[in-house]
């Protein structure tokens, strides 16, 4: 793969190779022009000399900018006498000592280009858009309506005696997002069906929902009440499918419950997965039931985002047969209301960041605050989490920038100080031997581990900041593995890159401050397994890392980026790349059977495994097709717009 960088000002640009043929072009008046081409095993670039009138320099664009009155002249003689591209990367920034250290702000776009990120856009929420936000749903109007609509839906849990009724209303109020209006009162009816002897019972639609729900809700119901309806092979009776699509839509989606060893469940997966296909083949006519099928061959409600899953229901819940005004006009107003407090929180962030200054400083990173903040509401979009949310958002802010830093624009010696430096937390040594960009990092993620800290130390009375930059240390190791990779050209076996990714892929970082910010999910009795994290942390972080790789690793193949798992796969075991996805997927879907037991008998709190949960939704979601979160496409644009801006009107 050629990788090409450019330096380029009003007196010369310079075209590095390095593959096959280098030449070097110099097109301005004031040097000669020239064009020198070199076999790939040696690239010289001799006495070329560059007038540069300056005492300020920003490389910003592929552009160098020299504008002032002083004038310098600087004659450097670059020798490049290796093909290894951690050699070519040193030489070549010694065109930019000169700058570097007079403190000029320093960018690399065509770094950017050859990592992946050629084409990054600069955000398009901007602040002043985002602090003109405000919603009508703010006013004490709406929301006195909100809580008699909410008195009334409250009635209907009361009322509804059958449980197969309850169990349907159950469903429904999650399915629109505003259950956690009735915690206590869905516990009650849950804990009395459980406590019932509802599984006696031949029919699948009720077996399949009941199991679905309790095991959502941490019961510990066992495959077993499926038993009755398999047959004496073992394998579901084929006559299932006579008794109602909807009994087998059921059944589809209990099964995304399931455990290691429960076959039973594999069994029905297979089993419901091919007789739905086959209806929609024949049925796909857009009516409600038609819409629930294809939504759930798409994705299980198991692995959607609660907070999409709620605006897409809402919207088709409006053609179901049995439709309730009363839980839709609900919902929709709880929805709008609840979005006007994301708007309040992401134009607090969005202060935040612009007080922070890393995206004018650092202009080589990402900027996304807005979809860093999109995360948080994916996470848990429960309106009462607005810390959690506020701390998170800035987790994934100064994620992004430090894992940009050490992907686009840092040496491999500045990255091995900066990785030192935060394994130590020492502010001197960083202070004494980083480079300008690397201190801005540490001290804005210092002063925020701080800000987090005195806030649990307030509310919590523990003392978290050791917690908090191991999560930090430990992120940093693994991106420096991953850059000494990157610049080798190492491969690493498929168990070094999965031992090192579970880290790479920061989540256990966000989970670490998640578990800090939730109310009542800290538990000193837990903090001692929280330094080499739990497994659901682990489990979680693997899935993520998979996820992640198979929806980018066709872009960072082409740009020559560090090896994903598949790269890594293939090299191992000879496999194709269609056997090494396929591989991958196998293991996520393994993965995924462990952080179901894990969720199930954890002694974390439901909000931080719901939390959790949350983030592997939204990677899903977000890199299952892609890469969602760094190129700003028109469906990204629309699930934010959709979610925390634009309200959903109340009228049909």
């Amino acid at each position: 793969m050629d990788k090409t960088y450019v330096v380029e000002n009003n007196c010369a640009q310079y075209v590095i190779n390095t593959r096959l043929v280098t030449t070097v072009t110099v097109p301005s008046s004031s040097v000669p022009s020239s064009t020198v081409t070199v076999p790939s095993s040696t690239v010289t670039v001799s006495s070329a000399t560059v007038a540069v009138s300056s005492a300020t320099v920003a490389i910003s664009s592929a552009t160098m900018a020299i504008a002032s009155t002083a004038v310098a002249i600087v004659t450097t003689t670059v020798a490049i006498v290796t093909t290894t591209k951690n050699k070519l990367h040193t030489e070549l920034r010694i065109a930019f000592k000169v700058a570097r250290s007079q403190s000029f702000t320093l960018l690399h776009p065509s770094m950017a280009a050859e990592r992946g990120f050629g084409d990054l856009q600069p955000s398009i929420w901007k602040y002043e858009y985002i602090q003109s936000l405000i919603s009508e749903y703010k006013e004490e109007s709406h929301i006195k309506k909100r809580e008699v609509l909410k008195e009334e839906v409250r009635m209907m849990l009361y009322k509804v005696e059958n449980h197969v009724h309850q169990l349907e209303l159950i469903d429904i109020l999650q399915r629109l997002g505003v259950a956690y209006h009735f915690k206590d009162e869905i516990k009650s009816i849950l804990d009395n069906i459980y406590n019932m002897e509802i599984f006696n019972t031949n029919i699948l639609y009720t077996t399949a929902l009941g199991f679905r729900i309790l095991r959502q809700h941490g019961y510990d119901i066992s495959a077993d009440v499926f038993d009755f309806f398999l047959k004496e092979s073992n394998n579901f009776k084929e006559h299932q499918s006579s008794i109602g699509i909807e009994g087998i839509l059921s059944l589809y989606e209990a099964s995304f419950y399931l455990v290691e060893e429960e076959t039973i469940l594999d069994d029905a997966k297979k089993y419901s997965s091919k007789i739905l296909k086959e209806h929609v083949k024949r049925n796909n006519d857009g009516s409600y039931t038609s819409l629930l099928i294809n939504h759930s061959l798409e994705y299980p409600l198991h692995w959607r985002v609660p907070r999409w899953e709620a605006l897409w229901f809402i919207n088709t819940y409006e053609k179901s047969f049995n439709l309730n005004l009363t839980l839709l006009q609900f919902a929709k107003l709880d929805f709008n209301i609840v979005q006007s407090i994301y708007q309040e929180e992401l134009k607090d962030m969005s202060r935040w960041w612009k007080r922070t200054n890393l995206a004018e400083k650092l202009s080589f990173a990402r900027d996304r605050l807005v979809e860093n903040f999109f995360w948080t509401v994916g996470m848990n979009f429960n309106p009462e989490f607005g810390s959690f949310r506020r701390a998170v958002t800035k987790v994934n802010c100064l994620v992004n920038t430090i894992d940009d830093m050490y992907e686009i624009f840092g040496t491999l010696e500045d990255l091995e100080l900066f990785t030192k430096a935060i394994e130590r937390w020492d502010i001197s040594f960083g202070m004494d031997n980083l480079p300008y960009h690397m201190k801005m990092c540490f001290l804005a993620l210092n002063n925020f581990v701080n800000e987090v800290a005195f806030e649990s130390l307030q509310n919590n009375e523990v003392y978290i900041v050791p917690f908090l930059r191991k999560s930090w240390a430990d992120l940093c190791k693994a991106y420096f593995v991953e850059a000494k990779w990157y610049y080798s050209g190492y491969i690493p076996t498929f168990e070094e890159y999965l031992e090192n990714g579970w880290r790479s892929i920061s989540s256990h970082v966000l989970f670490l401050h998640a578990y800090f910010t939730l109310p009542n999910a800290l538990k000193k009795e837990q903090l001692d397994s929280l330094k080499e994290y739990p497994n659901m942390i682990r489990l979680t972080s693997l899935f993520c890392r998979l996820v992640n790789d198979l929806g980018t690793y066709k872009r960072e193949k082409e740009t020559g980026d560090a090896p994903s798992s598949i790269q890594c796969y293939m090299k191992k075991s000879g496999a194709s790349e269609a056997e090494a996805c396929e591989h991958v997927r196998s293991i996520m879907n393994t993965l995924w059977k462990n952080i179901n037991k894990e969720a199930h008998h954890s002694s974390l709190s439901q909000d931080f495994i719901d939390s959790i949960l949350g983030l592997t939704r939204m990677v899903l979601a977000m890199y299952d097709h892609g890469d969602y979160h760094t190129f700003q496409d028109s469906e990204a644009k629309s699930g934010i717009l959709s979610l925390i801006i634009q309200p959903i009107p109340l009228t049909r």
